[in-house]
């Protein structure tokens, strides 16, 4: 019995957690982003005319602005934002992020069986895995919904960059709370 709870606890959580980690990851990189303002004019007081700048050798002036200088963030190139990926990394985390359910609750049956519950890294686990879930629910969901239904100019995508290491660095500390067992009866 041990050993078929904890092969589906391992399983589910490299397949399951695992993806829901990968397409979280994925989602800012793929996500439409608002489409970029107009370029900003040269300030008053600019010269209009020649430039006093010294040619280079390819004949650009250097230290002239252009009008990409101006324009902000250099634009995307073709292909780099793709709505339908991003549509797919969503409905991934969102079903691999329920189905990664089963991860904690085979885990604390396993725990039973083993006679392991009171264990400190076990509740360690159970918190960290708690939070895990709860950033995934209540933060990463729903703002990728909103960045797909609303895209603004990159700032959410920065935020859900971040989230998603944090969810990454959460699970990553459950699955070495997993191996190291600090406070283990059985070390």
């Amino acid at each position: 019995m041990e050993g078929l709870l904890l092969s589906i606890h391992v399983l589910a959580g490299i397949v399951f957690v695992g993806g829901s980690a990968v397409a979280a990851s994925l989602f800012p990189r793929y996500a439409p982003i608002a489409a970029a303002s107009p370029a900003v004019p040269v300030a008053s007081g600019a010269p209009t005319g020649a430039s006093s700048a010294v040619p280079s050798a390819s004949g650009v002036p250097v230290g002239a602005a252009t009008a990409d200088a101006t324009a902000g963030p250099r634009p995307e190139e073709p292909g780099d934002r793709n709505r339908a990926v991003a549509v797919a990394m969503h409905r991934i985390t969102r079903g691999y992020g329920v189905l990664a359910v089963i991860v904690p609750v085979v885990g604390i049956v396993l725990a039973f069986v083993q006679g392991r519950i009171g264990e400190i890294w076990i509740s360690v686990s159970m918190a960290l895995t708690a939070a895990a879930g709860g950033l995934l629910t209540l933060w990463i969901r729903p703002l990728q919904s909103e960045a797909l239904a609303d895209p603004d100019d990159g700032g959410r995508l920065r935020t859900l960059g971040m989230l998603a290491g944090v969810y990454n660095l959460l699970w990553a500390a459950v699955v070495v709370l997993m191996i190291v067992r600090p406070g283990s009866d059985y070390s």
